[in-house]
């Protein structure tokens, strides 16, 4: 049976159970506002309208990976920082990016595969290796981003990394493919397990409120280009450190959204919302990103498990 959007929503409500109103991944978060400028360097890599100059209005969304709300901010959890970019003619393009530096399979499938095995409770025993077994690139991932699962000081203090690629293409006419990082400017060691769990359930929601208060938070974005022959469709394959990166523009963290996400309105982050100058690859789990968020949204607003 092929994986539908539903099928993989559905997934997710069995791993960590219905939550109407909430992300089905993702669920806890934190709204800010902020600003982008390109650099000199951006212009010349592609002919994206918000790369051209001058600053750039943002909605950001700092998050925990799980589907349950209440999940704790202790717990090991990928983290997420999505970047809405609003863009001159009233269109808008986004940035998905997690703390992982590789997504852990090659195909959505898989990823709904590992889903189901993590949350088999004791049948995991002999679901994990299972799902190893069928899905080995998830073993050469797993060694990187398992230091990455630890609790971090803070949502400001961590890497970010868009985990697909896309193809740029500047005003004449050449083009290369990209990933995408997010670079904090402040720097600080992961915590231990206990000594996160001693903060609390949610002491990442209030340090980044705290912090925001204080004064603006910040990030470079910078691009890694791909080299002829590196893969582009393979989220679970990363690129040599030898590649070149670019730093193309500084996110400028503001302050704190009180108005989005209250009422009725709903908020989507698609890494598929791109613009001219700005192309998706052909990666599978990126392609089925926008009908999943469309599932998603649906029974957000329908109030639906």
């Amino acid at each position: 049976m092929s994986l539908t959007p539903a099928r993989a929503i559905d997934t997710a409500t069995r791993a960590f159970g219905a939550h109407p109103g909430f992300r089905a991944l993702h669920a806890k978060g934190l709204v800010a506002t902020g600003v982008f400028r390109p650099s000199p360097e951006a212009a010349r890599l592609s002919r994206a309208v918000h790369l051209q100059g001058g600053e750039i209005p943002l909605t950001i969304r700092f998050s925990n990976g799980s589907g349950n709300p209440r999940h704790p901010d202790w717990a090991p959890d990928p983290r997420g920082l999505a970047v809405k970019f609003y863009l001159p003619d009233g269109s808008r393009t986004d940035i998905v990016a997690v703390s992982t530096p590789c997504f852990p399979t090659r195909t959505p499938e898989g990823f709904i595969e590992l889903v189901q095995a993590q949350a088999a409770g004791p049948a995991a025993a002999w679901k994990l290796p299972l799902f190893l077994r069928h899905h080995p690139e998830a073993i050469r991932v797993l060694p990187r981003v398992a230091p990455t699962l630890l609790p971090p000081a803070s949502y400001a203090t961590i890497p970010y990394h868009g985990l697909h690629a896309f193809r740029w293409s500047d005003a004449d006419g050449g083009e290369r493919y990209v990933r995408y990082t997010l670079r904090p400017a402040a720097s600080v060691s992961r915590l231990k397990p206990w000594a996160a769990k001693r903060l609390g359930g949610d002491y990442l929601q209030r340090e980044i409120v705290g912090r925001l208060a204080a004064g603006p938070v910040l990030f470079s974005l910078e691009v890694q280009i791909a080299d002829p022959g590196d893969p582009t469709d393979d989220p679970s394959a990363a690129w040599p450190k030898s590649r070149q990166r670019t730093t193309v523009g500084a996110v400028r963290v503001t302050g704190l959204d009180s108005e989005r996400e209250q009422g009725d309105d709903v908020l989507v982050f698609d890494p598929t919302r791109v613009t001219d100058g700005i192309e998706c690859s052909a990666d599978p789990v990126l392609r089925f990103r926008p009908g999943a968020y469309s599932e998603s949204v649906k029974r957000r607003t329908e109030g639906a498990p």
